[in-house]
């Protein structure tokens, strides 16, 4: 049995949540599902350029299971990138921050 997902917390709250290659009707594409956790991983870790461990307590998780989501949301954009994909964003077992509710991390999903 496996252990129950732990909340992550998260500060970002895109506006936009759908990419997909130009020139490809999107009922011939194939999705994959970027959750908001991934997004928020990737936020910290490759554009803010947070150390794992601190971006791990920014979200309020251990630094393995950040670095599980870390590679796993690469495996899904190179995934989408290189077969020409769609990429969706939504779900995850997550807690937004004020900052994420209010709406002060929307465009371009800010670090602060």
């Amino acid at each position: 049995m496996s252990r129950p997902c732990r909340c992550r917390r998260i500060s970002c709250n895109p506006d936009t949540n759908y990419f997909k290659p130009r020139g490809i009707p999107t009922d011939m594409l194939e999705e994959i599902n970027l959750t908001l956790d991934e997004l928020e991983a990737i936020r910290l870790a490759d554009f803010d350029g947070f150390y794992q461990k601190d971006a791990a307590k920014k979200m309020n998780i251990s630094r393995q299971t950040f670095g599980n989501i870390i590679e796993s949301a690469h495996k899904k954009i190179a995934d989408a990138i290189v077969h020409a994909k769609a990429l969706k964003i939504e779900g995850g077992v997550v807690e937004m921050t004020q900052a994420a509710i209010k709406g002060g991390y929307r465009h371009g999903c800010r670090s602060g």
